[in-house]
């Protein structure tokens, strides 16, 4: 049956397992359905991705001629929900799954449950699932919302623009003042407060999700290797390339940003005795547990997290129990920061107008150097992925980039690299020729981990606005950085705003006000599509070097001129 209720934007119907094209029907009403509601067909073709693969396993775990019921709803300004609901025992949807859709051509039905974890590991809060009552529950978010807060977060950059110089320029002191002390000023500090809540949690419960699953990756052997081991390398070449771009080019001026509280803590730092290297190896292990959180100390919390998450995968048959509590302790922050994130485009209107009003055009210019010498170094990156191709995979790294196109403007676009997967993995597969065995394990898995543009985009907007506030970097202070940075990418939260969270900890690694991220939280949307689509470049690289060592690149394909 269907049952339509336009007030609420919900269409239902079930299924009959008895009934002759079961998984097709279901799938087929999903994707009309996301469509009749508006949804893009980017974000239709990743769901109906993840939606066949859960469905598959209900199936499984059903008794005979049990009933499959689809609801899919969407409330205005909301994410577009696919809610699956079907008797039949409680399973582990990360851990279990049928050979029979295995996304692997060869190989093990292990190795196969490997790659589903991953697989829906990557979507992230998009993904749930409960068991109620002899009932499995899975609830899918289209990811709609996040293209309504990017839009509506350009739009309240334009209009904080317009406003900014409205006050400057044609409003009253007196009402300016009044504007900026009992509306802007408030709004951005109460958001940037919100941000500290969440910072120290979410990298925390993030970290140790991703290490505790790195005993299920050496399951994989010497492909995995591979894929972690190109990652790793891209990784720590985009923190040096952004470190290197900033510190040549220098956006900005030094201590623009320097008044009241900020220049006070500025000279309390520059008094301050700076710790040796020596010192600051020494000092990420804490002296205790609480200690990290409490003093906001970068390193002890990220090592902390690393600690807790390789000691979860090797504790045995406590380890399930364990993995579930970090996971639900992550997915909390994780709904608080989303929660926060929803306050973005006031944020945004608030910050840029004060931008504008308090600080100058001049001023504005420097963050918007900042801003084109972080695109600028996400150029060098990809470069740097043609020189891979080039030299690794033995291949015309023009025909890479003309073919990867699709999935680099769809990553663009959309502003995540999970939303994307759907359109990188058909750009592996159908344009470049690599191996499903290849693409459909290392696609998932860097949009997890690989991070190489929100890794440069954390050294430069990190070095920009210690320079703002007229912090120093010393020699070691620039290794802590690095450190935090490789690590932050291994385990960064997938939710949007997530590289704000990112900077909050690279600004308290270098002693930096964290009140610094108001400068840049304008233009920060804008610079996320920038590092989504250097992020899944990345990924599309990694699984066409990888499938090249491994012979596994149909050569015609890659050459054909389609």
């Amino acid at each position: 049956y269907v049952m339509r209720k336009k007030q609420f934007a919900r269409i239902e119907k079930s299924f009959s397992l008895s009934s002759g094209i079961f998984l097709e029907d279901a799938v087929e009403f999903i994707h009309d359905s996301l469509l009749s509601l508006g949804t893009v067909n980017k974000l239709v073709l990743k769901t109906e991705l993840l939606a066949e693969e859960i469905i598959v396993q209900l199936m499984q775990h059903a008794p005979e001629n049990a009933v499959l019921r689809v609801r899919v709803r969407r409330f205005p300004g909301g994410d577009a929900k696919v809610l699956l609901s079907m008797p039949g025992e409680e399973f582990d949807p990360f851990s279990e799954g049928s050979p029979d859709i295995g996304l692997m051509e060869e190989g093990t039905s292990d190795t196969e449950e490997v790659i589903r974890s991953i697989l829906l590991r990557s979507y992230g809060e998009d993904f749930k699932y409960r068991h109620k009552n002899h009932v499995n529950h899975v609830r899918i978010l289209a990811g709609q919302a996040e293209r309504s807060m990017l839009t509506s977060t350009l739009t309240a950059l334009a209009l904080g623009l317009l406003f900014g110089m409205l006050s400057k320029l044609v409003f009253p002191e007196m009402l300016t003042d009044s504007l900026c002390t009992y509306l802007l000023s408030p709004v951005k500090t109460m958001f940037m407060n919100g941000l500290k809540i969440v910072i120290a949690p979410v990298v925390f419960f993030s970290i140790v999700t991703c290490f505790s699953q790195f005993n299920s990756l050496s399951e994989l052997g010497r492909l995995g290797a591979k894929v972690m081991g190109m990652y790793l390398l891209t990784t720590v070449i985009a923190v040096f390339l952004g470190i290197g771009i900033t510190v040549l080019i220098q956006p900005g001026e030094w201590g623009f940003a320097l008044s009241g509280a900020a220049e006070s803590a500025a000279v309390s730092l520059d008094s301050a005795a700076e710790p040796s290297v020596l010192q600051m190896i020494v000092n990420i292990v804490p002296s205790n547990f609480l200690q990290p959180f409490v003093e906001s100390e970068t390193l002890q919390l990220i090592f902390l997290a690393v600690l807790c998450g390789i000691a979860v995968g090797m504790i045995g048959e406590y380890s399930r129990m364990l993995k579930e509590l970090f996971d639900a302790f992550y997915s909390l922050f994780l709904t608080i920061t989303s929660v926060i994130i929803r306050f973005m485009p006031a944020a945004v209107f608030c910050s840029v107008a004060l931008l504008v009003i308090e600080l100058g055009g001049s001023s504005l210019l420097s963050v918007l150097s900042a801003a084109f010498t972080m695109i600028f170094a996400i150029f060098c990156m990809l470069c740097i992925y043609g020189l891979f191709v080039l030299a690794f995979a033995r291949l015309n790294p023009l025909i890479f980039f003309r073919k990867a196109r699709e999935g680099m403007l769809t990553s663009f676009t959309l502003s995540s690299s999970s939303a994307a997967m759907p359109a990188n993995m058909r750009v592996c597969t159908e344009k470049l020729g690599i191996s499903p065995k290849i693409c459909n394990f290392s696609i998932p898995l860097g949009a997890t981990i690989n991070m190489d543009g929100t890794c440069i985009s954390l050294c430069v907007m990190g070095i920009f606005l210690a320079r703002a506030y007229g912090v120093a970097i010393s020699p070691s202070a620039m290794l802590s950085i690095s450190l935090t940075i490789i690590l932050l990418s291994l385990g960064a939260p997938g939710v949007p705003g997530a590289n704000l969270i990112c900077l909050g900890v690279v600004l308290s690694a270098l002693n930096v006000p964290q009140e610094a991220i108001g400068l840049v939280i304008a233009i920060n949307p804008l610079l996320s599509m920038f590092n989504t689509m250097s992020n899944t470049t990345g990924d599309v690289m990694t699984a066409l070097v990888v499938a090249r060592s491994e012979n596994l690149v149909d050569l015609e394909t890659y050459h054909s001129p389609g």
